[in-house]
């Protein structure tokens, strides 16, 4: 997933966690105290950068100076380490209480002046079982990239509350005022310029999906194509289905859901649609336990700095009488 600046380097020997702020017990803690002191815990999340499928925005109308990513900026696993809510109850919040708070040993020079990466979430958020202050990523300790020695990970939130290489837990009365909350992850209504408290902060996950197989402009052969993607519903809700359409949305089809990985995770689906030779346009758009579905065009969620793209996705495939050679 992305990072703001070059990975810290970091010693597990002399790490310490610091919790402080609003609380009644400030704590310091090594990965050692943490594994003793709290119940280990797993969960199975999706983690999404806010700028996934930024390139269906861009080709609405430019970006600059905005990566053009596609779908693939998003991936999931398996994440162990202790609830922070644990964590939160050992150090006893106070009753102003309202957000907390992540500080990163990583260094951006994006600000002016250059700042720690930090970010928060509501305190009723923090206080969920899933919220976690992670070591281990399926199953293996975290990697420096992945952040190493301890990150957060904040299920159904966009990526960039799950804070890598976590130094500090602050708990505060107001969200995190440095720049990656205040200005940085902001979604601005078009026309507006990024500027501190401009837009709303970004925090859950929209609705999205996308196709994974085959790729955007896919020679394929006519006849019967196997469509496979993924959807993920942000928040408290999950996917509850998928449509696929072969003529541009048009018509559609229920593609089926694969395996269960939990709540938190993704949805992986697949569908069959029947092909004639020429030039068609796959759509696909999930549907969440609420009720709600995706927007049809990309250029109803545009924004200025083109985040949480969630409108329906589009692939577009040409079909051969013959099986193109590989």
């Amino acid at each position: 997933m992305r990072n703001h600046g070059p990975v810290p380097s970091t010693d597990p020997d002399a790490f310490r966690l610091r919790v402080g702020g609003l609380v009644e017990r400030e704590l310091e803690l090594d990965l050692a105290e943490l594994r003793e002191r709290f119940p280990a815990r797993e969960v199975v999340a999706t983690l999404q950068c806010a700028g996934n499928r930024r390139a269906g925005l861009i080709a609405v109308r430019d970006i600059p100076g905005e990566a053009p990513w596609g779908p693939a900026a998003t991936g999931t696993a398996a994440w162990r380490g202790v609830a922070l809510s644990d964590v939160l109850a050992a150090a006893g919040v106070r009753a102003e209480a309202a957000h907390v708070g992540f500080a990163g040993a990583d260094t951006s020079e994006e600000p002016d002046p250059p700042e720690r990466y930090g970010g928060s979430i509501p305190l009723r958020k923090a206080q969920s079982e899933e919220v976690l202050l992670a070591w281990e990523m399926n199953g293996e300790p975290l990697l420096p990239e992945h952040g190493a020695p301890l990150r957060a990970v904040v299920p159904g939130y966009v990526g960039a509350r799950s804070v890598k290489w976590l130094e500090r837990v602050d708990v505060r009365a107001e969200p995190w005022d440095g720049h990656y909350q205040a200005v940085a992850y902001r979604l601005l209504a078009p026309g507006t310029k990024p500027a501190r408290g401009a837009g709303m902060a970004l925090g859950e996950l929209p609705l999205s999906a996308d196709v994974l197989v085959p790729d955007d402009d896919a020679q394929v052969a006519a006849g019967t194509l196997e469509v496979l993607g993924y959807a993920l519903a942000g928040g408290q809700r999950y996917v509850a289905r998928v449509d696929v359409s072969a003529d541009g949305g048009t018509t559609f089809r229920e593609a089926e859901l694969m395996e269960d990985l939990g709540r938190w995770a993704w949805r992986m689906w697949r569908a069959e649609v029947e092909l004639e030779p020429g030039s068609h346009e796959l759509v696909v758009r999930a549907w969440d336990s609420a009720g709600a579905t995706q927007p049809e065009h990309a250029s109803a969620v545009w924004n200025p700095k083109g985040y949480v793209n969630s409108s329906w996705a589009r692939v577009g495939v040409v079909a051969s009488r013959s099986r193109p050679s590989s």
